[in-house]
């Protein structure tokens, strides 16, 4: 990956339930630079940060599109982290491409809703639904579950909000 290209503006979300475990979801395709692998496609809700937007907005914002959930109460957050995009041979237009990887900032939230609320497969603000499925982890189970590339990132933010887990 090319290192003249900027690191794209990202939240993500550990939504911690009442049990102290955070919601992931299973990704439904493959995204370009961010891929896929077998076996490896579940992740927490994370989303880019629109131009001139707070990130604690970008964090509620992200979780309602990714999820349908808007009942949550904030718990604290990290600082900023990154992680490079693995190579990526595909079309230049890809909204990713541009990008070396992603700068993140984790926000943790309690869940104060109803798991019925819970809806990642309709459609938000014209972005596609993400995930197929979701449910309820560990918190230090998570890293083992996401693609490789993002594996320092969560295991940065299990220790960084283990004593928000159950």
């Amino acid at each position: 990956m090319s290192s003249d290209k900027p690191y794209r503006p990202n939240v993500g979300i550990a939504l911690f339930n009442a049990a102290g475990r955070v919601l992931i979801g299973h990704r439904i395709k493959d995204d370009g630079p961010e891929i896929v692998l077998p076996g490896l496609e579940w992740q927490m809700p994370q989303g880019g940060i629109d131009a001139g937007e707070d990130p604690r907005q970008a964090v509620m914002r992200e979780l309602w599109e990714e999820t349908g959930a808007v009942n949550a109460d904030y718990l604290g957050e990290t600082d900023w982290m990154t992680y490079e995009f693995p190579a990526y041979d595909g079309p230049a237009s890809h909204r990713l491409a541009k990008f070396r990887g992603q700068r993140q900032k984790w926000f943790a939230l309690r869940f104060t809703g109803r798991d019925e609320e819970i809806d990642p497969l309709t459609p938000r603000n014209g972005q596609p639904a993400e995930f197929d499925q979701w449910r309820w982890e560990r918190l230090d189970r998570v890293a083992d579950l996401v693609v490789p590339f993002r594996r320092d990132v969560y295991r940065a933010v299990a220790t960084r909000f283990a004593e928000f887990a159950g």
